[in-house]
């Protein structure tokens, strides 16, 4: 990767996240309109299980010592897609994020030799005004393949929560009952395996993965029709610095869907939340699902606030194929 002249790349650590954060709220602003991300995101980032920041992430300082640059993969369950994040001031270091991503890249061929993988596949995200963004991406062999769209509401003057259709009742997670937890990760793992991104885990690696902020049991929700259970809601405080309650995952299982096993559990997390005083709630959502749960968040008073467009492309293992990743993207049936 070569720099201008007095520019220099170094590994990120801990004592970073100040300068990462900083960086990283001007490409929010930039992309979304504001920042969206914390110093505990970060750390998180730098820490995460199968993430190692001396070979896996980058920072890049201007002359003046400041950074501008920082760019990172994440795969927090070791399986599947790795993502690229590549993050920049976007009126000094523009022109980094193609090389930045050109060094990414090499290092997942790597990450895939190390695991013994023919290759892996990298997923990069890019938000409605990234348009050279969207054009590095091409360049670099990527492809679109969906769009996520975030959607919120406000929770002042919420209406009083609905009864749930008949024989539908919702509860709240039996904070430190494992058999419990074990029940929404079965109702999750089953509810999303007709979504083409799915990638199961087995309970203890999903619980390990729960972030720290994603704790608050009495914010994850189980639904039952006629005493067995039916639904799950699951809620992060990601959003807690936008004064937002966050679903992270809602799902219900097949034989129960479009009975308003769904809506009722929404209701029950917007309830929650406005009574622990949170402004608004909000969650992501799939364009691609073939469920189309975008009909029922607009049901339940969701509307869309921007979209994030999801590019793709394989990445041979080093060694194996390209001799780079630069380039058009392979094609490998099935590969992932």
């Amino acid at each position: 990767m070569t720099l201008p002249a007095g520019w220099s790349a170094r590994r990120p650590t801990l004592d970073d996240v100040p300068a990462i954060l900083t960086v990283v709220h001007a490409a929010d602003t930039f992309a979304i309109g504001h920042p969206d991300f914390t110093a505990e995101d970060v750390a998180d980032a730098l820490t995460a299980n199968f993430h190692d920041p001396a070979r896996d992430a980058w920072l890049v300082t201007a002359p003046d010592g400041v950074v501008v640059a920082w760019a990172t993969i994440d795969n927090p369950t070791g399986v599947g897609r790795e993502f690229v994040e590549v993050y920049v001031d976007p009126d000094r270091a523009a022109a980094l994020r193609a090389p930045l991503l050109d060094r990414q890249l090499r290092r997942v061929a790597e990450r895939a030799a190390e695991r013994g993988l023919p290759g892996l596949t990298a997923r990069c995200a890019r938000y409605a005004p990234e348009e050279r963004w969207a054009g590095e991406l091409a360049e670099a062999g990527f492809t679109l393949v969906k769009r996520y769209v975030r959607m919120t509401r406000p929770l002042a003057d919420l209406p009083a929560e609905p009864p749930p259709p008949a024989g539908v009742t919702v509860r709240p997670l039996r904070a430190g009952d494992e058999a419990d937890l074990r029940t929404v990760h079965r109702i999750i793992d089953t509810a999303f395996r007709d979504t083409a991104d799915h990638e199961p885990l087995d309970f203890d690696r999903w619980r390990a993965n729960i972030p720290h902020h994603g704790r608050d049991w009495d914010e994850w929700f189980v639904a039952e029709v006629d005493g067995l259970p039916a639904g799950a809601l699951q809620s992060t405080g990601q959003a807690l610095d936008q004064d937002s309650g966050w679903v992270r995952a809602l799902a219900v299982l097949p034989a129960y869907r479009r009975r308003g096993v769904g809506a009722a559990l929404l209701w029950r997390a917007f309830a929650t939340y406005a009574a622990k005083g949170r402004a608004h709630a909000g969650l992501g959502v799939d364009l691609s699902n073939p469920t189309v749960p975008v009909t029922l968040y607009r049901s339940v008073g969701l509307a869309e606030v921007f979209w994030t467009d999801m590019y793709e492309r394989f990445v041979p293992a080093a060694g194996v194929g390209l001799a780079t990743p630069t380039g058009p993207a392979g094609t490998r049936p099935g590969a992932r």
